[in-house]
């Protein structure tokens, strides 16, 4: 069941923890505790990890509505260490670093390919053509960051799910997708140290 919008928010704070347990992590320290004064969600998530500004550094989260408690401590370090596109996040980075936080809201299923609208909605697809099986997502933000329209956006998400044939216009019909919005946060380190 999923909270309404209104009430889901990211905040400063939340992305202030996910530095807390980094930082921890990466000093061999045990993980702090999720402040005792933050609300706490059962949402989807996903924490990123950027380095110099805007170069991705990591960026994992989960579709499953769990504890913020719970799951927010969990993917800060799996986005910083477990990305495969990405060596961990060292110590040494840690100044250059700004995270954002994205709680996942308003989930809706059975939507038609180009159903959804750039810069509000993430869009998750999944889709089977010629024995391959795809599924993938973007969060909102990625489409307008990138000036993709939405075929583009179709186009790069169903490469992200693994399918590299030609026939882009049969995989975009058959593809179901789900379509999300989402509280985003973000902090960077200088501003973390000043909290």
């Amino acid at each position: 069941m999923d909270q309404q919008n209104n009430q889901v928010q990211a905040t400063k704070e939340h992305c202030k923890y996910c530095f807390d347990v980094l930082k921890a992590a990466l000093n061999n320290q045990p993980i702090p505790p999720f402040p005792s004064h933050l609300q706490k969600y059962k949402c989807p998530l996903f924490v990123t990890w950027h380095i110099d500004g805007d170069d991705l550094r990591g960026c994992i989260g989960t579709f499953q509505h769990e504890n913020i408690e719970k799951i927010l401590p969990q993917y800060a370090m799996i986005s910083a260490f477990k990305d495969s596109r990405f060596s961990p996040i060292t110590l040494s980075e840690l100044p250059r670093l700004n995270v954002s936080v994205s709680l996942l809201v308003n989930f809706q299923d059975n939507k038609k390919s180009f159903d959804w609208v750039i810069g509000k909605h993430g869009i998750i697809i999944d889709f089977q053509h010629n024995g391959h099986t795809g599924n993938a997502t973007f969060l909102p933000e990625v489409a307008s960051d990138q000036t993709w329209d939405q075929r583009t956006t179709l186009e790069h998400l169903i490469k992200k799910a693994g399918y590299r044939g030609k026939d882009l216009d049969i995989v975009i019909h058959k593809i179901k997708l789900t379509t999300y919005e989402s509280s985003k946060c973000c902090l960077d380190y200088s501003e973390y140290i000043n909290m």
